[in-house]
């Protein structure tokens, strides 16, 4: 577990789970709510909830994937808290009693969360953005430096699900739900070479993997730069993927997701 993010709102604490996996804890303490995000098992959530004493109130699903999922039944039955998720794809979310559209909003104690539809990566993928805590759980949709497979959408509904996620304000952190940064960073070099600002992000994340930390979360600020997925109209990108000038920023995300795949 890393160090916990404070802002006047939210309390936010990093778990580590699987290999690779990241679950959020969201701590309101005006009432007391904690929630977790993508309980990927429940073996580190409940000893992260014992050190710091919390009781979970909620869990909140972003996806059906067993790596988001799988915590939910055990932590559940330990606390009978509520489960929010997707109502796109609510017969895939254990346990699932609040089923959010897009564009609904849902209380957690003083705060807030705005429910974004985000399919791509799965058909009923959904993002949760905190206003007021500046947050953002995106699950599977965006990671620092790259974005979600393709594994049951197509790439016109994820550039627009990633669309609906960048004018959102850039001094928003970004919590992804894995720990795939220093290999996305390749590639987005390998793209786009000559953004001084991606080199300069990539060696900060050189020396955090060197030192075991954790790369996540990110800066929405530092992604709208660096990140070449939410950048398919810069032309250095379509120049190296050989994308042509009037192409749409559909057809460049195309191009720029086959060679995120295809990347070795």
């Amino acid at each position: 577990m890393a160090a916990e993010t404070q802002n006047s709102v939210l309390q936010i604490e990093r778990v580590h789970c699987l290999s690779d996996n990241f679950a959020w804890l969201l701590h309101e303490p005006q009432h007391g709510v904690t929630a977790v995000v993508d309980p990927s098992e429940a073996a580190p959530v409940l000893s992260a909830l014992q050190a710091k004493g919390w009781k979970l109130t909620h869990i909140i699903n972003t996806h059906h994937h067993w790596d988001h999922v799988g915590g939910n039944a055990e932590l559940q039955k330990h606390f009978g808290c509520t489960v929010v998720g997707p109502a796109s794809d609510a017969a895939r979310i254990p346990g699932i009693q609040v089923q959010l559209k897009d564009g609904e909003r849902y209380e957690l104690g003083a705060t807030h969360m705005v429910c974004y539809d985000t399919p791509g990566h799965t058909r009923g993928h959904v993002t949760y953005h905190f206003p007021e805590a500046k947050a953002l759980f995106p699950g599977d949709t965006l990671f620092s430096l790259g974005c979600g497979r393709l594994f049951e959408g197509t790439p016109e509904q994820m550039w627009a699900s990633l669309s609906k996620l960048t004018p959102l304000p850039p001094d928003t952190l970004v919590y992804c739900a894995h720990e795939y940064t220093a290999s996305n960073a390749k590639f987005a070099v390998h793209v786009d070479e000559g953004n001084q600002a991606l080199q300069q992000m990539k060696a900060g994340i050189d020396e955090k993997r060197a030192r075991g930390q954790a790369t996540v979360p990110s800066l929405l600020a530092d992604e709208l730069q660096c990140n070449p997925f939410l950048r398919p109209s810069s032309p250095a990108i379509r120049a190296k993927l050989g994308v042509p000038e009037g192409a749409s920023d559909v057809e460049a995300f195309t191009a720029i997701r086959a060679a995120k795949d295809n990347f070795r």
